[in-house]
């Protein structure tokens, strides 16, 4: 069986962006819209709720790190964001101005977003591969 390894990797660094991205906005995101000069929404409320989703994904994307063939059902979901930011972004990017920072995080997205998918396909076969049985004693 092919090495896991590079998925590994990946789930490492998708939970450390993930969930380093979410806490420094739970921590400092007054500090960040100031220096980034984007205007802040009308309550942070807001912000620290969808920080601690990507907090929460970030998780899981390291129980999927950890334990990449039993944790595979997983990985739709984390496409599934990826989609739901970078369709966001390129949404509002489409109608009108939207803040650069934004769009960074979305082509960011938008790599995992296509890593995740290939990541699908040696999960599954490591998969059928720890499912099939072995040969018969004789």
């Amino acid at each position: 069986m092919k090495s896991l390894l590079p998925i590994r990797i990946l789930y490492v660094i998708a939970a450390a962006y993930d969930g380093l991205l979410g806490l420094a906005f739970i921590v400092a995101a007054p500090q960040i819209y100031e220096l980034t000069a984007i205007t802040p929404p009308n309550h942070w409320g807001y912000i620290h709720f969808a920080a601690g989703v990507l907090v929460i994904f970030g998780l899981m994307f390291l129980l999927i790190a950890l334990r990449p063939v039993e944790n595979r059902n997983l990985v739709p979901f984390g496409v599934l964001l990826k989609v739901c930011y970078v369709s966001t972004v390129a949404w509002h990017a489409y109608q009108g101005d939207i803040p650069a920072l934004w769009k960074y995080f979305a082509v960011a997205d938008a790599a995992f977003f296509f890593l995740f998918l290939w990541s699908l396909v040696p999960l599954e076969k490591a998969a059928a591969a720890a499912t099939a049985p072995g040969p018969k004693a004789g």
